[in-house]
């Protein structure tokens, strides 16, 4: 009788012979998302709350002036982004996403490292924040960058008793050759860039990428008009040194080099503008025995800081 009881029971169970459907239906579901991204968790809750108020909180200006915020989009841009540290405030989810590697290893990536909300927005949401661009259901937002003035970095070179060190690009346009010569400032002991405030590159997602890592202790300068600004270091004392295929100097024969300076790099196609050529001190060249008539801005600025780094030992 008991058999028959359980053969009538509206209850419903595994059968025999399924195949195991119930268990594969519970693989490549992947980790627990975390707390954060979990909705109606606290955690969720407190996320959401300070996303919604940093997107409030009204933008203060330093000295240097901030840039804009910016939206690093697609799956292996925002790893790649996390992976080389570049700065972010938020990491946008798409809501019932395609739980794949990349999207766990930017979810942990964002968790260890701390101070990034993390979000969960429905697709249309994402859509709207980045114009229709292919996201893949991962957005990450980058705060905007802090600049420098360029006073500041000649005071700190002063601050640690040696002369300023300092590159200024005329002209650059190419993010990536930003990233290249803060690097380059970096690694030859230098104590910063200054930039145009117009038409020029910024520190965006990109230049903080080609830096690899060292814009977070390099700082970066803007001026709102890059002449004045040579003008000042000069009257400071700190000689305006020219980067052009035609100077009257070979970069080694410049002994200038070895004191307090400001390098000028312009760009690859035009060189520096008339009115910056004008207000350099010397205009030195790099010498070419192959014959190319120009070197990316990046690695012509990284063999004058090789030779002025050289004289500064």
């Amino acid at each position: 009788m008991a058999a028959n009881n359980r053969r009538m029971s509206g209850k419903k169970g595994a059968q025999v012979g399924s195949g195991g459907q119930r268990r594969r239906g519970l693989e490549g579901k992947g980790p627990t998302p975390p707390a954060e991204m979990r909705k109606g968790h606290k955690k969720n809750r407190i996320a959401t709350s300070k996303a919604k108020q940093v997107q409030r909180r009204p933008v203060a200006r330093g000295r240097g002036g901030k840039g804009t915020s910016e939206m690093v989009v697609g799956r292996n841009p925002v790893v790649e982004a996390l992976r080389e540290g570049v700065p972010a405030s938020t990491l946008y989810v798409q809501q019932f996403i395609d739980n794949d590697e990349r999207v766990r290893e930017a979810l942990q990536l964002a968790a260890e490292r701390g101070g990034i909300n993390l979000m969960e927005a429905p697709r249309p949401e994402l859509d709207r924040m980045t114009n229709g661009l292919n996201h893949q259901g991962l957005v990450l937002q980058v705060p905007p960058y802090e600049y420098a003035h360029p006073e500041d970095l000649a005071n700190a070179a002063y601050d640690e008793g040696e002369d300023p060190f300092i590159v200024a690009l005329d002209g650059v346009t190419d993010p990536r050759n930003l990233g290249a010569v803060v690097r380059s400032v970096s690694a030859f002991g230098g104590h910063g860039v200054v930039v145009p405030e117009r038409r020029a590159a910024g520190m965006t997602a990109g230049a903080w990428k080609t830096s690899a890592g060292t814009a977070a202790r390099t700082p970066v300068a803007r001026a709102t008009n890059l002449t004045r600004a040579l003008e000042a270091y000069k009257k400071a004392g700190i000689v305006v040194v020219g980067l052009a295929a035609d100077g009257e100097h070979e970069i080694g024969d410049l002994a200038a080099l070895g004191g307090p300076v400001v390098i000028v790099v312009g760009s690859e196609g035009k060189g520096l503008s008339r009115l910056v050529g004008e207000t350099c001190d010397y205009r030195v060249r790099i010498p070419m025995p192959g014959g190319a008539e120009s070197l990316n801005a990046g690695v012509a600025a990284g063999i004058v800081l090789y030779e002025a780094a050289r004289r500064r030992v």
